[in-house]
């Protein structure tokens, strides 16, 4: 619930671009933040959303709730150097983002650098793929 005014700046901004996307949040009211991550990380590992953004208040909880299931690489990112790369060097699936750490036109930018970024494969797809084997164990 920390996260729902920033959810909604970023629902609007996601809208006005264009961008689909499926609300699986809170409304606003207390909630537990493992069952919003759960939620959407069901929905990244069925196929039926290829990433997810996450918000809590500082975006930790909800990065290491979302870190807990299997083929979900997830990561906190307050700059835009950091949303970019673990994009292009950890084929990241999940932008978590916290409310009270970033504001609204910060997480916009974190948001585009997030969704519009490939991963660059080559030399990285070898760690990407150590990491998927450590769901494994």
């Amino acid at each position: 619930h920390a996260g729902y005014p920033l959810k909604q700046e970023l629902l609007a901004h996601l809208y006005a671009k264009g961008v689909a996307y499926e609300d699986l949040g809170c409304d606003g009211t207390p909630c537990d933040y493992p069952r919003i991550a759960q939620a959407v990380c069901e929905k990244i590992i069925s196929g039926s959303c290829e990433c997810g953004i996450l918000i809590c208040g500082t975006g930790v909880g909800m990065s290491i709730a979302a870190n807990k299931h299997s083929g979900i690489r997830a990561a906190v990112c307050s700059d835009t150097f950091s949303a970019r790369y673990t994009r292009m060097h950890n084929d990241a699936n999940v932008l978590c983002l916290g409310a009270r750490v970033v504001g609204a036109g910060l997480a916009e930018d974190l948001c585009d650098l997030f969704l519009d970024t490939p991963f660059e494969g080559g030399r990285h797809q070898k760690r990407v793929d150590m990491l998927n084997s450590l769901d494994k164990r």
